[in-house]
């Protein structure tokens, strides 16, 4: 029986590296759309709506009592039932809580992490009480006419939809949400969180004040602190471009090893993946630190070639090079990648004439025995290197 899931959007290419993006309380995963553009060219993103909020029934968390945890959970939830097992994650304020919780108590799922105007608690767990019991009472309407004031700078003249996705919510689930505000305090597991993580704050930002990021960013072994000017507590919605490309750069570079990991693991397969990773060395770490940044991060992940093209490009490299252990590691990642054996031997037969008879000849040999393993066995055996 599959448990029920947030109500979410799912952009980009499939094959590419999830990324998935946790909302703030009061507003929808509409609050990502002026990132969607760039972040979708590398990435499939998968954006997901709080209980209560957008198109999320508030019957997702339980009536009083929700924690952050229930929230982690139902992540996790929607990322099996998209067959994902590993992610990037990105989430503002309530959203960035979640990625932060889910990178302590789930590490092995997250591969990168940024949290956008976000805490590691709350302020007073009596305020977020007492605004639920109001909202309890009285419906979100109050809040929404003050939404404008706690989430932008003066002057700030966007924003009206997401005001309206606040005065929208359901009252219940908004509720639940303030409950798990008020319970949160992650401040003595910060140390545990090991995924690259970017902290990026807004610096007339009054209700996650820049003083909350710096704790994040000085408890978070590594992190990067972005504070910008400018920006309250919806910084991505003020300045779009500024987070559009602090979230890349640390995707790329912090975050790219993550990323790089994720293709890695979809092109070759976990057993191959996690023998490499056992295998790695003091001497040889920082070798597969560059494969897996520059190689599967940087190059793999390009939206220029499709993955059954750069197999076809690999395949005709190793054959021209000669280097067979990879040569046959490939022929697999091929196979994963939608290639057919009939495609292979083609791909072959025009290496024979570019890259000459004897190297083809040796490839076929090479690919013969993969394919005769993979059809025997369903698997085959894995290569040594990238």
């Amino acid at each position: 029986m599959h448990r029920p899931v947030p109500h979410h959007r799912v952009d980009g290419p499939p094959q590419a590296p999830p990324l998935i993006l946790g909302p703030s309380l009061g507003t929808s995963l509409a609050v990502w759309e002026p990132h969607l553009p760039a972040l979708t060219r590398r990435h499939r993103v998968v954006r997901w709506d709080l209980p209560g909020h957008g198109g999320s029934p508030a019957s997702l968390l339980p009536a009083e009592g929700a924690t952050v945890a229930d929230l982690g959970r139902l992540v996790l939830d929607l990322a099996d039932a998209l067959g994902v097992d590993r992610f990037a994650y990105a989430g503002i304020s309530l959203g960035g809580a979640v990625g932060s919780w889910l990178a302590v108590h789930h590490p092995e799922r997250i591969d990168a992490l940024a949290l956008i105007c976000s805490s590691a608690r709350f302020g007073d767990p009596s305020g977020w009480r007492e605004r639920a019991a109001l909202v309890r009472r009285e419906g979100t309407e109050q809040l929404a006419a003050s939404a404008r004031e706690r989430w932008f700078t003066p002057g700030f003249a966007g924003g009206a939809a997401l005001v309206e996705d606040q005065r929208a919510a359901d009252p219940a689930g908004y509720a639940a949400c303030c409950d798990a505000l008020a319970a949160f305090d992650l401040r003595a597991e910060l140390h545990r969180i090991g995924a690259p993580t970017l902290v990026v704050a807004g610096r007339q930002d009054r209700a996650t004040p820049p003083v909350h990021a710096r704790e994040l960013a000085d408890g978070i072994p590594g992190a990067t602190l972005v504070e910008l000017p400018g920006a309250a507590h919806l910084a991505g919605v003020e300045q779009p471009e500024q987070v559009t490309a602090a979230l890349l750069g640390h995707l790329r570079a912090g975050g790219g090893a993550g990323e790089g990991t994720a293709v890695r693991r979809a092109v070759l397969g976990d057993a191959h993946v996690d023998r490499a990773t056992a295998a790695t060395t003091a001497f040889t770490a920082p070798f597969q630190e560059f494969i897996t940044r520059y190689a599967w991060g940087e190059i793999w992940t390009r939206p220029g070639l499709d993955r059954r093209t750069r197999s076809c490009v690999t395949l005709t490299a190793l054959v021209a090079g000669g280097h067979h252990e990879e040569l046959a590691m490939h022929v697999r990642a091929a196979l994963r990648n939608g290639l057919t054996p009939e495609e292979i031997g083609e791909v072959l037969l025009q290496c024979a004439v570019y890259c000459g008879v004897p190297a083809a000849n040796a490839a076929f040999a090479v690919a013969n025995r993969v394919l005769t393993e993979t059809t025997t066995t369903g698997t085959g055996t894995a290569g040594k290197e990238s």
